[in-house]
């Protein structure tokens, strides 16, 4: 009976805990360094196969080009003037000049042809914008009226005020 009903003193219950805090600080200490290795491991494996990937696309493209080198080394032997037509040596000077006005050219055919494609709407487009502008000329009237009402709504509001 004496063991059951002794109670620890308070002093000694401080010292418990404190040495629990401590064993389990010192197990903290002993797992945080293997922690921060696992997930440096794991960062490494994960960039590590980003690159592998990255390695692999660029392995794939080097097999193609690998699979159509005898047409590579065919296009790379046969001569480029022949394709070409001759010119001149005296009009090299004029080709250099109209080059670029061609390259524009070019560039604005597609925007050229869309303006052609749209001549035969030509007629429909201008029979809306007349009744656009008819529709705008009759709001445009209303407008004038609605104002002078306006006007002369305020001249009535003063002359009733000012009595």
């Amino acid at each position: 009976t004496l063991d059951l009903t002794h109670r620890k003193a308070p002093c000694f219950l401080k010292f418990s805990e404190l040495e629990k805090m401590a064993n389990i600080q010192a197990e903290i200490n002993e797992v945080q360094p293997l922690l921060f290795r696992t997930i440096d491991s794991t960062f490494q494996f994960y960039f590590i196969g980003n690159k592998c990937k990255i390695l692999q696309d660029m392995n794939r493209q080097l097999e193609a080009v690998l699979k159509e080198k005898k047409a590579l080394r065919k296009r790379l032997i046969k001569p480029r003037c022949q394709d070409s037509l001759p010119i001149e040596a005296t009009f090299h000077r004029y080709i250099a000049e109209l080059l670029p006005d061609a390259v524009t050219f070019i560039e604005k055919l597609e925007s050229h042809l869309q303006t052609i494609r749209t001549f035969p709407q030509i007629p429909s487009i201008v029979k809306d914008m007349s009744t656009a502008l008819t529709r705008t000329e009759m709001l445009a009237l209303e407008l004038e009226e609605l104002a002078q009402q306006i006007l002369k709504w305020k001249e009535l509001q003063k002359e009733v005020y000012s009595d």
